[in-house]
């Protein structure tokens, strides 16, 4: 997998998160910039997904990881959009909450993607 691209999706997920935490604290509700930071996130993720299915067959460890691998790259694109969909919904502050959890997982799962491809088999 693409080091640089893993580093982009996570700076991308922390910046959702900061921001989201911001508006939480602010209580201020759903606007287009947090939208457009989780549409920026989202198009990373989507890249991410076609990268790591195309280099499938190269994940290093088992069976096991490599499902394991598969699994985290097919979901993790559906994250941030369940997560704004919830804060379009949810019309209070917690709703800022939800976004920031959905871009603290999606940093996480990143991460866990990248510890994966870099197993020495």
């Amino acid at each position: 997998m693409l080091y640089a691209l893993t580093v982009v999706v996570f700076v991308a997920s922390v910046c959702l998160m900061g921001l989201s935490g911001w508006y939480a604290v602010r209580s201020r509700l759903v606007d287009d910039r947090l939208l457009l930071v989780a549409a920026l996130l989202e198009l990373g993720l989507l890249v991410q997904l076609v990268v790591c299915l195309a280099h499938l067959g190269r994940v290093p460890g088992g069976p096991g990881e490599r499902a394991t691998f598969a699994a985290y790259a097919v979901t993790l694109p559906f994250v941030p959009p369940a997560a704004a969909f919830l804060a379009l919904k949810e019309k209070t502050r917690w709703s800022m909450g939800v976004v920031a959890v959905g871009a603290f997982a999606a940093g996480v799962m990143t991460a866990r993607l990248q510890q994966i491809w870099n197993l020495r088999g």
